[in-house]
């Protein structure tokens, strides 16, 4: 590990809901399909590596584009829930992403809200680079510190600043809360080519307000696909917001 890296972090427990706040809404389930879906031509064709899984749905999802797919998780209590959701064929390796050292690289790494939970953020995308196939590309998304349902949240008061990180938050092991710049910033730190920045769905709901509206039917379908369509018109008032990266020097993927 990095010597500033945190070991002694439960990564069993980070992910526990608490009495006021969830580790994850039906609605994060949703956003899994609208990443991807902004992601869509722009994906390499080879291995890919997943870094942390949660319960094993995003990866479901690589599994069927990437037959050959590698998930990294530092939580071995998510790893044997995850086993369980994924394709037989997927790689689990049981490690923190400060002890991964691969034997092979990757053609697609994705790094899907997980940068935030770093100790050392710029440091740990530096060594995704080195993983990295000379046409390969890194996929960082980040909850967006500037997204409308937070901005309403700052301006009643019930946070202080957009890139603050709440007391909940911290608790389910968030260290920081990224803008475009603040991502942008530590991309290019890193020693990475920023070959595209944007956000995924536009969102004027916090994660639990999206839940009841849809499960009361207030809002359908066709809401949640007006909401994914703004987004790539407004990426800075989005749910997330994405960076797609490349090693230094770098060609574009075959």
């Amino acid at each position: 590990m990095t010597a500033a890296a945190d070991a002694s972090r439960d990564l069993n427990r980070e992910f526990a809901d608490t009495e006021t706040r969830k580790y994850a809404y039906d609605f994060d389930y949703r956003m899994h399909g609208y990443m991807l879906r902004a992601f869509e031509g722009k994906l390499p064709a080879g291995r890919a590596l997943e870094m942390g899984c949660f319960e094993g749905e995003f990866t479901k999802r690589l599994a069927a584009i990437y037959p050959d797919l590698t998930t990294l998780e530092g939580s071995s209590e998510l790893i044997a829930v995850a086993r369980k959701a994924a394709p037989a064929g997927v790689n689990f390796v049981l490690s923190r992403f400060e002890d991964f050292a691969p034997a092979e690289r990757f053609d697609a790494v994705f790094l899907t809200h997980t940068l935030e939970h770093l100790d050392e953020p710029v440091e740990m995308l530096r060594r995704i680079g080195t993983w990295l196939t000379p046409t390969g590309r890194l996929f960082v998304v980040v909850p967006n510190a500037h997204a409308a349902s937070r901005q309403i949240a700052v301006a009643m008061g019930l946070i202080s600043h957009p890139t603050a990180v709440t007391p909940g938050e911290y608790e389910h092991g968030h260290r920081r809360t990224y803008d475009l710049a603040g991502l942008s910033a530590h991309v290019a730190e890193a020693g990475l080519r920023q070959v595209e920045t944007g956000g995924v769905f536009f969102k004027p709901f916090a994660n639990f307000q999206f839940d009841k509206l849809i499960a009361s039917g207030a809002i359908a379908e066709d809401y949640l696909e007006g909401c994914f369509k703004l987004g790539a018109l407004y990426p800075d008032l989005c749910a997330s917001i994405y960076a797609i990266c490349a090693p230094s020097g770098a060609g574009d993927p075959a």
